[in-house]
């Protein structure tokens, strides 16, 4: 297929080819992956400035859509890639492959380094998902920070870069320039730019920005910094974002409130524990969804709420097909007691859902968020139980509502009343509008006069 770039991906390669280092923040459906390639084949194959080229990306995608988009545009013909997944002698022979591009699951980033036994002779590095590698404790960020200073030139490409708020830059610039812009210890770059917001006594669960924290941030990173919305350049679908209210009965919410302010509840015989505050919020989720895991992975059913809403809005889309995501294992199990519906888990299946075969499936936001093109089978999106991650939240919602879509989305939320739904879903828009912040603030406007 020929590649006829639009005006932002020109601008977007020459950006790359300009910047050794430089963090793209591309909205979903905008061609991050093709800009990217474009610019790889430039510097390996034309200028000759970079001789290979890692690609770490989530497993599916460094699988699947990396390569798909190689053998798609006629321009990059003469690439060479070869993917590293599956087996570690799989994954040794194609590291030792000839070829320009190499791909990579982030899952194996430490083992490549670390592990492998192989030289990391890689000076190109593209990150796609930046946002992976937004925890300075994790593996993966501490492997890649080792070989960092042998990489020539690095790309970070994600579409989510502060999903959980400021702090989550720190790491991923720290990676990307080592350390320039937001400083090299992350202590310093908390104390600088935030202050403790919940606490107890001396243990800080969380910070929040200073005032004017958030624009000065802005401003370090702007000069290595582009971010381009997909509702600037594609001509999106309409977009309709829906909250079912789901009210469960007096004594479900004293079961709710119970297990809210003792960490425990008795049910059915069966003891509901959460150990501390994070288990705490698991477990509430739970039950404002109709179930909850007890001792020993035990599923205690508590009320069948969303699944009567659920059923409302099936029936109302009068056999048009709807794509439901779940979060929790007993949440599918109970859709799939009650409802004939597929789990999208395999190419197969995808294939079958995009040529309008399956009128009811099923997918978990973990496994199906990112590199899934599914608008051609359906427009409406259910979110059966909701996930704290704004990334997964936008990724999941990105697999219908894209270029190319004919109909309006239709995303509709089942939201139990007076429970934590309510605080995930006010999570969610306020994490949504401090990045709307941020990629306002490096926004790149096309034709401007370049640096």
């Amino acid at each position: 297929m020929i590649f006829t770039p639009h005006e932002y991906q020109k601008y977007a390669i020459d950006y790359l080819l300009g910047k050794p280092v430089a963090a793209i923040f591309l909205d979903m459906g905008l061609g991050k992956t093709v800009i990217s390639l474009s610019t790889i084949f430039d510097l390996t194959l034309d200028s000759f400035q970079i001789r290979k080229v890692l690609i770490i990306a989530p497993l599916r995608v460094a699988r699947d859509t990396w390569p798909a988009e190689v053998t798609k545009w006629d321009h990059l013909k003469g690439l060479n890639y070869s993917v590293a997944v599956g087996t570690e002698a799989e994954r040794k022979m194609a590291l030792m492959q000839k070829a320009q591009v190499y791909l990579i699951n982030r899952e194996n980033v430490p083992w490549l380094i670390e592990e492998s036994g192989l030289p990391f002779e890689y000076d190109m590095v593209v990150v796609d998902e930046l946002s992976s590698f937004k925890s300075h404790q994790a593996k993966r960020f501490k492997s890649l920070m080792k070989v960092r200073p042998k990489v020539k030139r690095i790309v970070g490409l994600t579409g989510t870069p502060s999903a959980n708020g400021l702090m989550d830059l720190w790491a991923e610039f720290r990676l990307l320039d080592l350390g320039q812009r937001l400083g090299r210890f992350i202590g310093n770059f908390r104390e600088t730019y935030f202050t403790p917001d919940k606490r107890n006594q001396q243990v800080i669960f969380s910070y929040k920005p200073k005032h004017g924290a958030e624009e000065a941030i802005y401003r370090l990173i702007a000069d290595i910094t582009i971010s381009m919305k997909n509702t600037d350049y594609l001509k999106m679908p309409e977009l309709v974002l829906n909250e079912i209210p789901v009210q469960l009965s007096e004594p479900e919410w004293q079961h709710y409130q119970t297990l809210k302010a003792e960490m425990v509840l008795s049910l059915n015989g069966k003891d509901i524990d959460a150990a501390n505050a994070a288990a705490l919020s698991g477990k509430l989720l739970q039950l404002a969804s109709g179930a909850v895991y007890g001792e020993n992975g035990v599923v205690i059913h508590v009320h069948d709420r969303k699944l009567d809403a659920l059923e409302d809005l099936v029936e109302a889309a009068n056999g048009k097909p709807v794509l439901i995501a779940y979060w929790f294992k007993h949440d599918r199990d109970r859709i799939l007691k009650r409802f004939p519906a597929e789990q999208l888990d395999s190419e197969k299946s995808v294939r079958r859902w995009n040529a309008g075969e399956i009128p009811l499936a099923l997918i978990h936001p973990a496994s199906a968020g990112h590199g899934l093109n599914l608008q051609a089978g359906g427009f409406t999106l259910i979110w059966f139980s909701l996930t704290w991650s704004l990334e997964l939240y936008q990724q999941t919602n990105a697999r219908l509502w894209r270029q190319g879509q004919k109909e309006t989305v239709v995303i509709h939320h089942l939201v139990a009343k007076d429970t934590i739904d309510e605080d995930v879903m006010a999570a969610l828009a306020k994490k949504d509008a401090s990045q709307a912040a941020l990629l306002q603030a490096v926004k790149a406007i096309v034709g401007r006069n370049k640096q």
